[in-house]
């Protein structure tokens, strides 16, 4: 019989001021996250009440990804595919507008998280039981001088992100 060791949580909180900032922070995981070069999918949910900065820093994630057009919120369409070299393809959720988490299922949602991809989940409290658990978190929350974001792995493959970012940054 074989058990699973449970996932030693690592996390990291950050005051982020700008836009440009949050862009940043968001620039930095996705480098950590791109550098795994095992084509392993990822899992980010982007939890936090509206205007927050969730899109901000799935825009900037994206473009630190290599895309170079426009970083639409997907609010109406659910997702919006971004391909990248290599096969990859980073999904970017908003579930906001979501009625009932089936939803998902009707557009074929699970066929997005594969190992070939990394999704990117606002909104994800809308169908957690539709989804896949995260390997990363992030909370995004108003701060007097900005916002507030909090990051916890939840999965290995978190925690090695995790672990890049702050062996790699000077953060």
């Amino acid at each position: 019989m074989m058990s699973a060791k449970p996932v030693e949580k690592a996390s990291m909180e950050f005051l982020v001021e700008t836009e440009q900032a949050m862009q940043d922070l968001a620039a930095k995981i996705a480098s950590s996250a791109n550098s795994d070069h095992s084509n392993s999918g990822l899992v980010i949910f982007l939890s936090g009440d509206l205007g927050t900065g969730k899109t901000t820093f799935a825009r900037g994630f994206i473009r630190a990804l290599g895309f170079e057009g426009i970083v639409k919120s997907p609010t109406y369409t659910f997702v919006e595919p971004y391909n990248f070299t290599a096969g990859k393809t980073c999904y970017h959720f908003d579930l906001y507008r979501l009625a009932d988490g089936e939803e998902l299922e009707h557009i074929g949602a699970r066929d997005y998280f594969d190992e070939q991809s990394i999704c990117l989940i606002e909104w994800p409290e809308k169908a957690e039981a539709y989804l896949p658990e995260p390997d990363i978190s992030c909370s995004f929350t108003v701060h007097e001088r900005g916002r507030q974001v909090k990051i916890v792995s939840l999965s290995e493959k978190g925690k090695s992100v995790m672990l890049r970012i702050t062996s790699n940054s000077s953060l």
